[in-house]
């Protein structure tokens, strides 16, 4: 149908075309309502739609998780747990070491004379008695230190005489191989029925302190050296040097045990005493075994151990429990002293806020290292490490948090909602803590939230420093892990990448999580969808 008004045509739609949707029903408001969303529920939705705090919040907790449920799971060993003969030792579980993983093993060029030294562990291991054993022997034994052998590589040296120089894998744990140890005579006795009762051996013969013993005090030399190689003796008498490629061809090492007059090997020497259970005896021990005789287990370190011979994975717990501690303890203070301090001056303004303001400029301005340090010097001997570090991070660690407290309350203070609160009748300390805090919370949280990163790195490079010192055996901090390490990372790489990993994802996370927080708690943000 065409209409044509004022010479202009307009096209109508007949009404018989038009339908209605719902006819007969009756509409209600119940088809309109929305469920309301809280503030903290609307800033939880937007935080799990930031995909890196989200991510950064689980590495968070699995490390948290760590510090705290490691030493539950750890049953073999405690934080005060050391053995210095296995410091400094790569990870090592005696599961994975089946598949080449976590085995304690090092990758290392080997001269000729110590390539021998360490293969004749295990030889030695399997030579304890008039056998001769030889170096297919030996590397079939369980306390064979070498796992791989490459092939040798001749230079010439700066006296332009021909070395030969080997590349090989050698397991950290069985290379330190025998010692002499000093015990009572009834210790002797409880090791010799060990060694009946589980068939372990754990003594092994004492050497002779001769010519061919380039090293006294040295357990491994149990074998003939001249010149610091290892020797022969035919029937006649002669001596000839003994190569890599000698043992290889069958030749055995020979024994330089101490032996009495019918020509049997010694096990123990009478060195002092009174009494048969004083008695003082030197022996010579398989140290892989006598620390199974001490512990009941084999040496087991996931993580390895640090420079002074501790568990790292315990270490490392102990360590990351300090930082939260530190970083949590330091946060919550801040916020409660920063909340009070700042809230005060931006509610009152004027000559309090002045004042106020003047005596936050003069405490920042104070260097915090030298406040750190002076209270370690000072204070630490009185309260300890950690009460002084604490009093160090108080000191000043508030101020921040204050300012932005106090610009927070400049921004809310003049409201409608506040003046209106104040115009009923609302007292200020209501008005301070019902009207405009809540409404700066999420401010503060997150900037709460970032203070933990920063105390966690501060804390780090004071005891990385030495300034603040934490490395005993009750406590330890990351820093501290990392200060030990810095002088032979290069050789022992596990001490330095553990505890710098962690720091590192601690840092990361906590800074994204922080993010997170700052962009879920922006009022700004409030019911916006991305």
């Amino acid at each position: 149908m065409i209409t044509a008004v004022n010479n202009t045509e307009y096209n109508y739609i007949p009404k018989e075309k038009f339908a209605f949707v719902n006819e007969g029903e009756r509409l209600t408001d119940k088809q309109f309502e929305d469920k309301p969303i809280g503030y903290f529920k609307d800033a939880w939705i937007r935080f799990r739609k930031n995909k890196a705090s989200v991510v950064a919040t689980v590495i968070i907790i699995c490390i948290v998780l760590f510090a705290f449920l490691a030493p539950l799971f750890e049953t073999k060993y405690d934080h005060k747990f050391m053995d210095t003969y296995y410091s400094k030792k790569g990870p090592r579980n005696i599961f994975l070491s089946q598949f080449g993983i976590a085995d304690g093993g090092m990758e290392r060029e080997f001269s000729e004379k110590g390539l021998i030294m360490s293969l004749a562990v295990g030889i030695g291991a399997e030579d304890w008695d008039d056998h001769d054993a030889t170096l297919e022997e030996g590397m079939n034994s369980y306390f064979q230190p070498m796992l791989e052998v490459g092939e040798g590589v001749v230079s010439l040296d700066a006296l332009k005489k021909e070395k030969t120089t080997y590349h090989g894998r050698i397991d950290t744990y069985r290379e330190v191989g025998f010692l002499y140890r000093s015990v009572e005579q009834a210790e002797y006795q409880k090791i010799v029925a060990f060694e009946e009762e589980t068939g372990i051996k754990v003594l092994y013969p004492l050497i002779e302190n001769n010519e061919y013993t380039p090293d006294p005090n040295n357990a491994n030399y149990w074998y003939k050296m001249k010149k610091n190689q290892p020797v022969s003796t035919d029937a006649n008498g002669n001596t000839d040097y003994i190569y890599y490629k000698d043992l290889q061809a069958g030749v055995p090492l020979e024994d330089n045990y101490k032996r009495d007059a019918e020509g049997n090997v010694k096990y123990y020497e009478y060195t002092g005493g009174g009494t048969t259970e004083t008695a003082q005896y030197k022996i010579r021990v398989l140290y892989y075994n006598y620390y199974i005789y001490q512990n009941g287990f084999e040496p087991e370190y996931l993580f390895g151990t640090d420079s002074q011979g501790y568990d790292l994975m315990l270490r490392l717990a102990g360590a990351i429990q300090l930082s939260l501690f530190v970083a949590v303890c330091v946060s919550c203070i801040n916020f409660v002293l920063g909340a009070l301090y700042g809230s005060t001056e931006g509610y009152y303004g004027g000559v309090i806020d002045l004042t106020m303001e003047r005596i936050s400029d003069i405490l920042a301005g104070v260097p915090f290292i030298v406040v750190a340090t002076l209270f370690q010097i000072h204070l630490s001997a009185k309260v300890g490490a950690i009460p002084s570090l604490l009093f160090a991070f108080v000191l000043t660690g508030w101020i921040g948090t204050a300012s932005r407290v106090r610009t927070q309350f400049y921004r809310f203070k003049n409201q409608e909602f506040v003046m209106a609160a104040r115009t009923l009748g609302a007292s200020d300390t209501r008005i301070i803590w019902k009207h405009i805090f809540p409404n700066s919370l999420g401010t503060i949280i997150t900037s709460i939230a970032l203070v933990i990163p920063s105390v966690i790195f501060t804390e780090s490079m004071l005891s990385y420093l030495g300034i603040v010192k934490l490395g005993t055996a009750d406590q330890t901090s990351v820093g501290t892990l990392l200060s030990d390490a810095s002088g032979i990372w290069t050789n022992y790489p596990h001490l330095m990448i553990v505890p710098a990993i962690t720091i590192s994802l601690l840092m990361i996370c906590f800074n994204l999580f922080g993010n997170g927080l700052r962009d879920a708690f922006n009022p700004s943000l409030r019911g916006v969808e991305d």
